[in-house]
This record gives structure tokens, sequence and C-alpha cells, in this order.
């Protein structure tokens, strides 16, 4: 038998219920795929509100050392701290363990009901940049001794004019953490024979930054895949390339309601990927069945897409499908795609059943709502 060791973290607020759902689904697609031939070993990590419990620590050094040696992880949604130590759990472990690209595909589900005319078309993976841009966290508040040496020095040095009231923070964006992205973004798409990655920047205001980002994209692109990629503007009209194009943000929200179909890869900066991910994925259902994965270049670290939700923790009214599917992406990454497609099309199966919890359910007319544990029970059936 081979087996493979994924750590995880349950998570906090509706975390441990996503978590005892979606766990048995991954196994059993295993177990149908490869008759036991291939299977993995769970082993729990400490973190969050869980951990500080048991020992007064939200994130352990031990569970950083152990992920700092892995290659599989997962987790659920975890908690911020409301007092001190961590601005983020979820912004500290992508720090920590520099995970710089944030990987989540988008696409849509026979049965569910999108306010999009052609849901369908919606077939996109995002990948974001995940370490710098304002996520890494670089900010004065407005009247702090640290704020007015800043501000004294932009505007007596600098010659910038910022309000000496002003909270003020940075946006640092290098040209390796941009590259390895779309390095990234670009090998994606060549190994699965995408046809474009789209550079999503707002540099036509932040020229340096947002700007750096897209000149920087097409530079990697050209240098490193000059024989498999082509710019749109010279690319032939049944071109066999990668098309590397490149849109700016807001525009960006508007072409992927009216043209989804002509948008395959996009690879962005940290907020703006915060941004379109979220709004890609309202397009086929919500974050209920939004997967996603933080990668370094060990560790792939596979979570769902929403938070903890506390106003729901503890009713069996979570949807665990997130999870679920970024447990399917865990089991492709690991070379175990037949496992992957049996959840892919088990999901569907239920979704098209209109048997789904309550998120889906206000979206889907005649749907009968369960909950997560019945949710995740039902789609482990089909399997």
């Amino acid at each position: 038998m081979v087996q493979k060791t994924v750590y995880f973290i349950e998570g906090d607020g509706i975390g441990p219920e996503v978590w005892n759902a979606a766990r048995p689904v991954l196994d059993k697609a295993l177990e149908k795929a490869y008759s036991g031939e291939h299977g993995i070993e769970w082993k729990e990590l400490p973190a969050g509100e869980k951990s500080f419990k048991d020992n007064g620590e939200y994130l352990p050094q031990s569970t950083i050392d152990t992920l700092a040696k892995a290659s599989l992880a997962m987790k659920g949604p975890l908690a911020t701290p409301v007092s001190g130590g961590f601005r983020s759990l979820n912004v500290t472990l992508r720090q920590v363990l520099d995970l710089y690209a944030c990987i989540r595909p988008v696409r849509y589900f026979q049965g569910i009901e999108s306010p999009l005319k052609r849901p369908d078309l919606v077939d996109m993976v995002v990948f974001r940049e995940n370490t710098e841009d304002v996520y890494a966290g670089i900010e004065w508040a407005a009247g702090a001794s640290e704020v007015q040496k800043l501000i004294s020095f932009l505007r007596e040095e600098m010659k910038v004019n910022v309000s000496e009231n002003a909270a003020v923070g940075l946006k640092p964006v290098t040209k390796n953490g941009c590259q390895r992205l779309v390095r990234k973004a670009v090998q994606f798409a060549i190994d699965q024979k995408r046809p474009g990655v789209t550079l999503v920047h707002k540099g036509n205001i932040m020229k340096f930054t947002e700007g750096a980002f897209r000149t920087w994209g097409y530079e990697l692109a050209e240098s490193e895949f000059a024989d498999v990629t082509i710019s749109e503007e010279k690319a032939a009209d049944n071109e066999t390339r990668v098309i590397i194009n490149d849109r700016i943000a807001d525009a960006m929200f508007q072409e992927v309601l009216m043209r989804p179909e002509q948008y395959s890869v996009i690879a962005t900066t940290n907020l703006n990927g915060d941004y379109l991910s979220d709004a890609l994925a309202a397009q086929v259902g919500g974050l209920g069945l939004a997967p996603g994965v933080n990668m370094s270049d060990k560790l792939a670290f596979f979570e769902p897409t929403h938070g903890t939700a506390p106003t729901i923790a503890g009713k069996d009214m979570a949807n665990p499908g997130s999870l679920i599917l970024s447990g399917a992406m865990l089991l492709e990454h690991a070379g175990w795609g037949e496992a992957a497609r049996l959840i892919h099309n088990a999901v569907e199966k239920v979704i098209a059943g209109k048997k789904v919890t309550v998120d889906l359910a206000s979206q889907i007319q005649g749907a009968n709502q369960v909950g997560c544990r019945e949710f995740g029970e039902l789609i482990g059936m089909n399997l």
C-alpha cells in the first residue's frame, strides 16, 4: 500500500464540523478509486482556539516546525485572536512557511442557479500572490509616534503631500515575489493545456508596484517560456502556444461577468486576488464550493476559502463542500487524479439532486435543505 502523510488542523468555528464531514469522503474516494492500494495517514497538528485551550498557544512552534518539513497539509478555517500576538493566523502561516501562491480553481457545478446567464462558461484558476502587497501588514495607526516619523520623512525628504493625521500602510512588491507567482501560473497553464494566462493589475495608477507586476510577468514569460508562450498582440488566430495578456483589475471584474469563456488562468497581486477569487466564487455558488491551496516550493497546504462562521458553529448548518473540494485538489496534487474525479462527479450529482446545505438551498429552487453531516454523507454515497 502506498500511504502518504497529510498533516491536518481541524480549525475553529465550523472547522470541526466540516472536517468531520469531509475527511471520510476523501478516504472513501481513495478506497473506491484504488481498492486500498493508496491511502492517507492523517496526523493532527495543534493550532487555533483548540490549541490555545489545550496548551495556551494559538500557533505552537512545534506546528510550524513540522509544517516546515512537510509536503502535504490540510486545515479548516482558523479564527484570528482578538487580543495581540497575531494579525491573522492564516497570514502568519503563509508568511512563516513562505506559502507564496494561493491557488483557487473556480468552476460551475450543474444544478447551481447562478445570477449569470451562462455560469457553465466559468472555468478559471486564480493564482494570487500570497506574501507581499498590503497583506505584508506594514502599517501604522494615525497619530502613532512611528507614523509621525514616517510622515515627517515623506513630507520633508521625499516632498510627498501626506496629511499629518493620516494612518499609513506600505505596499511592498518585489520582482522575485511577482515572478515566482507568474512562473507557477504559466507552468500550470502549460501542464494543464490551458489556453492563456492573464496578468491582472492596477498598473495604470500604481505604476511601480502593480505596473511592475505586469512588466515582470511579461519578462518572466519571455525569458523562461519563450518557446511555449506568446503575447496577446503577437498571437495568431489559431494559436497553439499559451497566450500571455494583461487586464486592469477593475475592468477584469466586468470581463469575468460578461466574457468568462475568454479567461482561463489568472495571475495577480495579493489584494486583487482576494477580491477577484471571492467574486468569481459568487458566480458559481459561493464560498461554500470554493476550494483552495496555499503553496511554497515544497509544501501544499489545502484549505477552504470561507471563514469560521461562528454564528452557525455547532448547528450542523455549514457547507463542507469547500473543504471536500480542497481535499480533491490535494488528491490530484498527490497523483491520485481518479479519486479527485470521483469527488467532483459526486458533488455534482448531489447538487443536481437538490439535497444541499442552507447556503446552496437558498440559491436552488425546490431544494431540500440538509445538514453539514448529511451533505458529506450524500457525497460519499455518490462516489
